[in-house]
């Protein structure tokens, strides 16, 4: 059996997917614990399934908390080309986000390119879910929440520079109109403020 696909039955899409790690985020500002797209992606995968899943079960909603970590996991992968763009540079003037998002949606068509057609068409439904407006806000939800957990963790490491993003995420969250958000805040994130041996073990 042949090891090495000829040039025609390549297909690079997870190879590149594989290298989100190597993307960094919050590139304006001092880390004390890196992090990179690729974490980033599972923390808002995970949080998107927990707030489809408080949603439903305290809120009588009907959503797939499967497909919203899937969203989740997929939703920064464009940054592979474009890497991670800090929130003042993106929000420069709308032009400049206008042009940015079109570059995003670039990216994406661009990974799209690199999967076998059949199995393109099934992941561009995860790429591409601007029609499903209830999955895209919570999934934006759990970006902030994600967002909010890292300027947490740098506080409690002694990094002021994480100060001011964390009062904005928080601002922003507490502001949020989705009970599922605020059932997360009041029940889940306070123990990213605690040290090993004061979380909970039971």
């Amino acid at each position: 059996m042949n090891e090495t696909a000829s040039p025609a039955e390549q297909y690079d899409f997870f190879a590149f997917l594989s290298r989100m790690r190597y993307i960094s985020r919050w590139g304006l500002m001092r880390n004390t614990v890196p992090e990179n797209i690729q974490e980033h992606s599972l923390d808002v995968a995970v949080i998107s399934h927990a707030l489809a899943t408080i949603r439903n079960t305290y809120f009588n909603g009907q959503m797939d908390a499967g497909q919203a970590a899937l969203y989740g996991i997929f939703h920064d992968a464009s940054e592979i080309f474009t890497g991670d763009m800090p929130t003042p540079v993106k929000h420069f003037n709308p032009n400049f986000k206008r042009s940015f998002h079109q570059l995003e949606d670039r990216a994406r068509r661009k990974l799209l390119d690199m999967l076998p057609p059949e199995m393109a068409q099934e992941y561009e439904r995860l790429f591409f879910f601007d029609d499903q407006l209830e999955y895209v806000t919570l999934v934006k939800a759990a970006d902030k929440i994600a967002a909010l957990a890292k300027c947490i963790e740098e506080e409690k490491s002694g990094n002021l520079e994480f100060r001011r993003a964390r009062a904005e995420h928080e601002e922003n969250l507490n502001a949020s109109q989705l009970p599922e958000v605020r059932y997360f805040l009041e029940k889940f994130l306070p123990g990213y403020r605690l040290s090993l041996d004061e979380l909970k073990l039971g």
